[in-house]
């Protein structure tokens, strides 16, 4: 398979754009191409790579064009070439269809300090998205550039709630208490996110309990998030405190998902 075959099939994996991956598992008699040759659908047509051109790269076009529109993950056919596709070769073919949609799995990050610069790369590693908020540009500079992370100036960072969906993951480890409070309490207040965690002590949870109380914040909404966030694993790095945190929202997305699955049983 030639390396610009897999650099497109990067390029939209990184970039979160839903596309078919055909491969051929299975061939009897003649037939245009050898097992294990692949392409790539989306919605526009062929990307790259072949399964042998002709009526039956057509057909497996058609086919996995309607797997995206339709959402479904995988298919295998099997088709005789003459009888079902209209080929003179008259041989059989087993094609898999993967289709690779991008992830539904968004975390939010308000502030892109040295924890946050530490924690992104790791996180764009992983199937998910990522947008970070805050009001130095000169920090969000300094994350690097990928499809998958947006990056958002805004002087009120609390203002970019509005913009999350509802089982995004929110973590906050802005310039300290009094940055990270205002998007706090506005989440706890206007959301129900899966996940709301807060970079900080048990002091400083008590102090944010408090002042949440004092807001007008309800009691069974208080106990809402995590502080500190992470497993208490490591030292004080940045780098070490951001493999922490991972576990902890890989735990949690995944202990949210078995639950998800139980109750359509």
């Amino acid at each position: 398979m030639s390396q610009d075959f897999w650099k497109v099939f990067h390029e939209c994996k990184d970039a979160g754009r839903p596309f078919v991956m055909a491969t051929l598992i299975e061939t009897q008699g003649s037939t245009p191409q050898d097992v294990g040759a692949k392409m790539l659908v989306d919605e526009s047509g062929l990307l790259a790579g072949t399964i042998g051109g002709g009526k039956v790269e057509f057909a497996t076009i058609q086919l996995a064009q309607e797997m995206i529109q339709g959402n479904r993950q995988y298919q295998t056919i099997s088709w005789n070439l003459q009888k079902d596709i209209g080929m003179t070769c008259g041989g059989l073919v087993k094609i898999f269809l993967e289709h690779i949609r991008p992830s539904n799995w968004e975390i939010a990050i308000f502030g892109s300090g040295h924890v946050a610069n530490a924690l992104i790369p790791g996180l764009l590693r992983l199937n998910c998205t990522v947008v970070c908020v805050d009001s130095r540009m000169e920090w969000l500079d300094k994350l690097e550039d990928s499809p998958k992370l947006k990056k958002i100036r805004l002087d009120n960072p609390a203002d970019y709630l509005k913009e999350l969906r509802d089982d995004s993951f929110v973590l906050l480890m802005s310039q300290g208490h009094a940055t990270d409070l205002p998007v706090l309490r506005e989440s706890l207040r206007s959301h129900s996110f899966p996940y709301i965690g807060v970079i900080g002590s048990k002091s400083k949870r008590a102090t944010l309990i408090r002042e949440l109380r004092e807001a007008g914040i309800a009691e069974d909404r208080i106990e809402g998030f995590y502080c500190p966030v992470g497993h208490p694993i490591g030292n004080n790095s940045p780098e070490e405190i951001s493999v922490s945190i991972m576990a902890q929202l890989i735990e949690i997305r995944d202990r949210n998902a078995a639950g998800s699955q139980k109750s359509l049983v």
